[in-house]
């Protein structure tokens, strides 16, 4: 019995009472599904409900007296064994071993789909994160945005929204400018210029480009600075590719913020602000009357000089987005960019969305790693390739996404990288490569899902042992988890579950055996636990799947 299964049976339950009288509660006062969940202690049974305390003062009754009720109704469903009322009106309900068991093969008859939900079905979003500019590598705080926001992203589809995952290139400006003068400056062998970008990579764009381009340097000065802007851009962005590419995360949209201001997108949404009145003119300027929103100052949108704002393109951008059908905007923000929420938020307001349902600002805190590695490099910036050559993918995305974003993080390298239980992405992904050698082991001793003629060997009522209860229990739990993670935006929640999940696990595997001892036959007790080993396997997988984590079948 799945807790979907034993929702809808309180659900009867509830409306059997109402009739035949015994509840005074109108028909379409009874919930279409009951919320259950785990007891805090496991002597408490499987599942625990609180619905009696919920509608016992609408039913013109008390809590326990309801809930005694019910215990009753359900006490005769199949699949539950007892049903039980505790304090002033809890259900505290325990299922019949096969009915627990049952789930073993839900999970691997599901396979990857196991987890998905519809919880978030029918809501589009649009999820920008990391946003760096095409200025120079992707850095540790870019790390840890890439981390958790291609985990959200998954998290947010395996709930079953429609997600698309953005990068914003900030590509014009200043900036672009200086970039470029820098990568002239190294092609002609010089010192880049003051405010310039002096890192070493700045030599290999201009390598690049030099190699693109080899009359780079016969070209006048001002023609030169604006190919080598253009060439070094190119060639940093395509890093900038690589790189995530080799973290695994894509992004579905790379838009690019001169776009913005080439397709006179920026004054367009001037205008179109201006119409619905928020926009006014200071001394030339023209302003956003955002204060009207909860910003603590009105913003400038075009100078006096006529040049636009960084604001404007931000709130150009929000309409663009606005335009192109996502009535969900999540932005993953970095630690110094505090001061942008209200200020979106005031955008969001200002374009006729409503700012608590439209969009969505989470800050990611700032991140630390220390270690050996750290004491050999110059310099005070630490690249996500560094990151990625030291430490590895997997290590990198579990630890940075097993934290929640507002956390300030201070991690160790060389903790990062010990193969023991102290170390959580091993102890998870130990626990799959586990899951994986018992089926080589069951396997080399003839034992399989099925019995040797090919019948049904599964039969859940086998599983009767107290890690498998547990263990049963917890898998029944993953969906709910993906849905919370979604729907809280906090993936976090799905590696904790993850260390749960192989904790109860490794237990299971010490106490009971999937393959016989040499003297023993194979009976349908192991087959039945090849179902609960391979349903953990599963859960293991889509877990890590959803954190951008590899599922090694051998470690």
């Amino acid at each position: 019995m799945t807790p979907d299964e034993l929702s809808q049976a309180l659900s009867a339950a509830l409306a059997a009472a109402v009739a035949d009288g015994t509840l005074a509660l109108p028909a379409d006062a009874v919930p279409a599904s009951v919320h259950v969940e785990r007891p805090r202690q496991r002597e408490h049974g499987d599942w625990a409900t609180n619905v009696a305390l919920q509608l016992a003062k609408k039913a013109g009754t008390t809590p326990r007296a309801l809930a005694e009720d019910l215990a009753s109704r359900l006490g005769a469903t199949p699949g539950v064994k007892t049903v039980g009322v505790a304090g002033p009106g809890f259900l505290n309900i325990t299922l019949e071993a096969g009915a627990a068991g049952e789930l073993a093969r839900t999970v691997v008859t599901a396979g990857p789909a196991y987890g998905r939900t519809d919880t978030l079905a029918g809501q589009v979003h649009n999820l920008e994160f990391i946003s760096a500019n095409p200025t120079g590598p992707l850095h540790i705080g870019h790390t840890r945005w890439a981390a958790l926001g291609d985990a959200l992203a998954r998290i947010l589809r395996a709930a079953g929204a429609d997600v698309t995952a953005e990068y914003y290139i900030n590509d014009a400006g200043a900036q672009m400018d200086k970039f470029g003068r820098s990568v002239l400056a190294r092609a002609k062998g010089e010192d880049v210029p003051e405010g310039g970008y002096p890192g070493e990579y700045v030599k290999e764009r201009a390598a690049e480009v030099l190699e693109a381009e080899p009359g780079l340097l016969d070209l006048p000065d001002e023609e030169a600075a604006a190919l080598a802007r253009e060439l070094g851009y190119q060639a940093q962005l395509e890093a900038i590719r690589r790189t995530l590419d080799g973290f695994g995360v894509h992004f579905d949209v790379w838009f690019s913020e001169r776009t913005l201001h080439e397709s006179g997108a920026v004054e367009q949404a001037v205008a179109r602000l201006r119409e619905q009145g928020h926009v006014f003119d200071v001394d030339g300027a023209v302003w956003l009357r955002t204060t009207d929103f909860g910003d603590d100052k009105d913003r400038v949108m075009i100078r006096a000089n006529g040049e636009p704002t960084y604001f404007a393109a931000d709130a150009a951008y929000y309409l663009s987005k606005k335009d192109r059908g996502f009535p969900g905007k999540i932005y993953l923000l970095g630690a110094d960019h505090h001061g942008y929420i209200n200020r979106l938020k005031a955008i969001a307001a200002c374009a006729g969305d409503d700012p608590e349902a439209n969009i969505e600002v989470l800050i990611g805190q700032l991140v630390n790693i220390a270690g050996e590695r750290m004491g050999k490099r110059r310099g005070n910036a630490l690249y996500m390739d560094e990151l990625i050559e030291w430490l590895g993918s997997d290590a990198l995305r579990y630890s940075l996404a097993r934290f929640p974003a507002d956390t300030p993080l201070s991690l160790s390298g060389e903790e990062m990288l010990k193969q023991s239980n102290d170390n959580p992405v091993f102890y998870v992904q130990y626990a799959h490569s586990r899951t994986c050698a018992v089926d080589r082991n069951a396997a080399d001793r003839a034992v399989a899902r099925t019995r040797e003629d090919g019948s049904d060997a599964f039969d859940p009522s086998l599983l009767e042992h107290e890690t498998e209860a547990a263990l049963v229990g917890r898998l029944t739990e993953f969906p709910r988890i993906v849905g919370q993670a979604a729907e809280l935006r906090e993936p976090h929640r799905v590696a904790r579950y993850l260390e749960s999940l192989a904790a109860d696990y490794h237990k299971w595997y010490s106490e009971c055996r999937v393959t016989p001892y040499p003297d023993e036959e194979v009976t349908d007790t192991h087959r039945t636990r090849l179902w609960l080993n391979d349903a953990v396997r599963q859960v293991l997988a889509n877990g890590l799947d959803l954190l951008g984590v590899g599922a090694p079948e051998r470690m």
